[in-house]
């Protein structure tokens, strides 16, 4: 599914951090150190995507602070302020079979045992029991829905995973 020009948004660049070329970073990743273990870093600047590399991280306080290649001071920095950290996607680890990103069950047709069409998943979120998917309705759907809200239970209510095909077939009842 992922081709050389798909990127992932991983975090963001933020202010300066000292006088030698340091930046405070945002981490979106599950850890925010889990940051670092993805290299060299996309940056879009003045429209062009660029590679960079971190040489030197540490924990500051509460959050994260790095060293970029090529940067040396504040002002390059601040140059670089508010710009997001994207990655490849084929830098992200290999899963097990029957595992999935989020991003890739994102724009799936939700189908139900039955074959009612559910919708199409529009996100996914974490609760603290489980995941669940939020799926937008059809513009048709018998049952006046506009959205529902479906967990996200391997083996209970998620029955299959299609990547081929962009389908799940759920355990789940349409007026529900």
């Amino acid at each position: 599914m992922s081709d050389a020009s798909e990127t992932l948004v991983v975090g963001k660049i933020g202010a300066p951090y000292g006088v030698k070329g340091w930046a405070r970073i945002t981490a979106y990743t599950d850890t925010p150190e889990g940051i670092f273990d993805y290299t060299p870093w996309l940056i879009n600047q003045d429209g062009k995507q660029i590679e960079i590399q971190v040489e030197q991280w540490r924990q500051q306080s509460k959050g994260l602070v790095a060293k970029l290649a090529g940067v040396e001071d504040r002002d390059q920095v601040d140059r670089l302020k508010n710009l997001e950290i994207s990655i490849r996607t084929e830098q992200l680890p290999k899963l097990e079979a029957g595992e999935f990103y989020w991003r890739e069950l994102v724009g799936m047709q939700v189908v139900t045992e039955k074959g009612y069409d559910l919708g199409v998943v529009r996100e996914l979120f974490e609760t603290g029991s489980n995941d669940v998917m939020i799926v937008q309705a059809n513009l048709n759907d018998a049952f006046a829905k506009k959205e529902r809200m479906i967990p996200y239970l391997p083996d209970q209510v998620i029955r299959q995973v299609d990547r081929a095909a962009r389908t799940i077939k759920v355990d789940w009842e349409p007026d529900f």
